[in-house]
């Protein structure tokens, strides 16, 4: 009698058992159904962003060609070197010359020294 107890209540629990796996197997299905079509949106939204990647990084290209032709086109052309043209005349030519020895003539200041203020006084009576 006690065996067949016992196999009466391994039965139920066989029935409760399969019964509990029947309900949670349809909600495992639903999940995984909700997991499938997360998953294939994250997938479009991943190839979504990477083609706005590379956009971006084509815009930003045309930005810096654009920037570079733009500098290119404001900045002046260099102004051309005009040779020294030589004076007619004797008048003019002496002219020339003592503008030319003018600042050859001036002693170069001493290494060091500024200007007056920079002078510096030595000896009895000099504060």
């Amino acid at each position: 009698m006690s065996l067949i107890k016992n196999l009466m209540s391994l039965s139920v629990l066989a029935v409760l058992f399969a019964a509990g796996c029947d309900q949670s197997k349809a909600e495992l299905d639903a999940t995984k159904q909700q997991l499938t079509s997360v998953t294939a949106e994250r997938d479009g939204l991943k190839t979504q962003l990477n083609a706005a990647n590379q956009q971006v990084a084509s815009l930003r290209q045309q930005v810096a060609a654009l920037q570079a032709k733009l500098a290119a086109a404001t900045t002046p052309p260099p102004a051309p070197v005009a040779a020294p043209e030589e004076p007619k005349g004797k008048k003019v030519a002496k002219k020339a010359e003592k503008k030319a020895e003018a600042p050859a003539a001036q002693p170069a200041p001493a290494p060091g020294a500024t200007g007056p203020a920079q002078e510096t006084r030595k000896g009895k009576g000099h504060f």
